[in-house]
């Protein structure tokens, strides 16, 4: 039998340890508890991505929930894997870790005050309403433009000297321009043609809230903003940066199943305004 010099030994827990590693074949450097909580994190985004796809909303910003999936999925198999996490410069993963954390605060600041404004009420005798425009379909408004829609035509019925400012151009994939849609809703529903005032010539909210400004005869008019109710935030915000000295807003409700793909699309466009000085 061939003797080993004691020098030459491995140490017992050394060897215990190289054993391990060898029947397992794990590599520490992972993260298995991150790894799992972005994976399901990944599922649940594509899960809704094709919800909304089959229920339909109106516009493609959907697909963003299938790309936030992927990014999901692909994080978790790399904070899973010792072998990359290990290749990976540690002060990457720092910075790495930074952004997101200052991403996440960031996103839960600009819900709280999206939230701050998701019940608004309006006190009755305004001078103007003032309705959002969104997409006009082949068959009549989008679920989200007939919610504004109902809810401001509650509020004219109850207050009959106040005036209603519709607005909204045309898109792309739209046969009339949403202002003209909205006012013949409101003319079916008994709202007075003399009532109305159409804004034909938007494209977006800021552009609705300069337009329909030229509407009110003194800044002193009291208006009524309508909108949906993860939009009233930034549709106040963008009127008193543009002028409107005495406005409300009024909280019309949202279809079931769309308010985090709202929520989200709502964030971008809140930060987005910030940055071109809109708000």
């Amino acid at each position: 039998m061939k003797k080993y010099r004691k020098e030459n030994l491995i140490p017992l827990e050394k060897s215990r340890k190289t054993i391990q590693i060898d029947k397992r074949g794990y590599i520490p450097g992972g993260h298995p508890v991150l790894a799992g909580f972005f994976c399901i994190l990944g599922i649940l985004c594509i899960i809704y991505c094709i919800g909304v796809a089959i229920t339909g909303f109106g516009t493609y910003f959907f697909l963003i929930w299938g790309v936030m999936g992927a990014c999901s999925l692909a994080l978790a198999l790399i904070l899973r894997s010792g072998r990359i996490m290990n290749a990976i410069p540690l002060w990457i993963q720092g910075v790495f870790w930074a952004l997101f954390c200052v991403g996440l605060f960031v996103f839960g600041a600009v819900e709280a005050k999206i939230f701050s404004q998701y019940n608004a009420h309006a006190a009755p005798g305004a001078d103007y309403v003032i309705i959002l425009g969104a997409q006009w379909t082949n068959s009549g408004p989008s679920q989200v433009l007939r919610r504004r829609l109902d809810k401001a035509i509650e509020y004219l019925e109850q207050n009959p000297d106040t005036k209603v400012i519709v607005t909204g151009g045309q898109g792309g994939n739209e046969s009339i321009p949403e202002a003209v849609g909205m006012q013949g809703y409101l003319i079916q529903a008994g709202i007075g043609e003399e009532r109305i005032f159409v804004e034909d010539r938007s494209d977006s909210t800021y552009q609705n809230l300069v337009f329909a400004r030229d509407f009110l005869e003194s800044d002193d008019d009291r208006a009524v903003i309508v909108t949906n109710n993860f939009h009233v935030f930034r549709a106040l915000s963008i009127a008193k940066k543009q002028g409107y000295e005495n406005v409300e807003g009024l909280a019309a409700g949202t279809p079931l199943g769309s308010e985090p793909n709202n929520l989200l699309r709502e964030f971008m466009g809140v930060v987005k305004d910030f940055f071109v000085g809109n708000l």
